[in-house]
């Protein structure tokens, strides 16, 4: 950049546009740091109930401020914008929003590869996923308003709410006294066989993944794994998982 730039009033209309979306990408990077240190001091659960309270707090003052700023209405706490889509496009959004989040998530690992190696991706890969597992639980819990406890119907409730659940085809079924899971159709995975690819093999990450989420809705949950590649699977899915409850939890 032009060296003559010292202030944000010297930039051209364009890069100070540029800076604009700089300055939310760390806003909401500073967001989780703030998060990931809390967690680490205090743990998990205390970390999430001090973030029920920083999200509420600074999601009101960041949006209102926003709003007088940009000139959008707000009604309930909601963009009024959002609240006078059609329902369909809102939907549309829900799909673009979790494709955004599962490309994220692949960017992320190809350059953990990129930088090192398939293991140190897959290492971080499955690292990640006990903390974004809980967390995502939680946040459902909180969204749907679910009990302490809900069991198993609450469970199927929440697979349903999942950033997965906008993206990939899944079933629910019921089986006895157990709710078996079918990702019946994986973004990631579909795309690797349209090029000729082996699955992914996401086992590993898996087990951690499914255990968090459904101990997370309700402690009493217990996971196993059908089948999830490199495991050989059938042509209907391409993993699966049933959850049974505990009686002596």
């Amino acid at each position: 950049m032009d060296e003559s730039v010292m202030k944000p009033a010297d930039l051209s209309q364009e890069d100070l546009a540029k800076f604009v979306v700089d300055m939310l990408y760390r806003t909401v990077f500073h967001h989780v740091q703030w998060f990931t240190e809390v967690e680490h001091q205090v743990g998990m659960q205390k970390a999430l109930k001090i973030l029920k309270v920083a999200r509420e707090n600074s999601y009101k003052i960041q949006m209102d401020r926003l709003s007088k700023v940009l000139g959008f209405e707000m009604k309930d706490g909601i963009p009024k914008a959002l609240l006078d889509k059609p329902k369909d496009e809102l939907l549309k959004l829900t799909g673009a929003l979790a494709a955004n989040w599962l490309a994220n998530d692949g960017v992320w690992f190809q350059a953990v590869e990129g930088a090192y190696d398939m293991f140190e991706a897959k290492r971080c890969n499955d690292s990640c996923w006990t903390r974004f597992a809980p967390f995502e639980a939680w946040a459902i819990k909180e969204f749907l308003k679910l009990p302490k406890r809900p069991g198993l119907e609450g469970l199927k409730r929440a697979l349903s709410f999942r950033l997965y659940g906008s993206v990939n085809i899944q079933s629910i079924l019921d089986d006895g006294d157990a709710v078996v899971f079918q990702m019946n159709d994986c973004r990631v995975q579909s795309a690797r066989n349209r090029r000729g690819l082996e699955d992914y093999p996401c086992k590993s990450a898996g087990l951690v993944e499914y255990r968090e989420f459904a101990e997370a809705i309700d402690d009493r949950i217990r996971t196993e794994c059908i089948g999830c590649p490199p495991d050989q699977h059938p042509k209907e899915w391409f993993c699966a998982w049933r959850f049974t409850l505990s009686p002596e939890a």
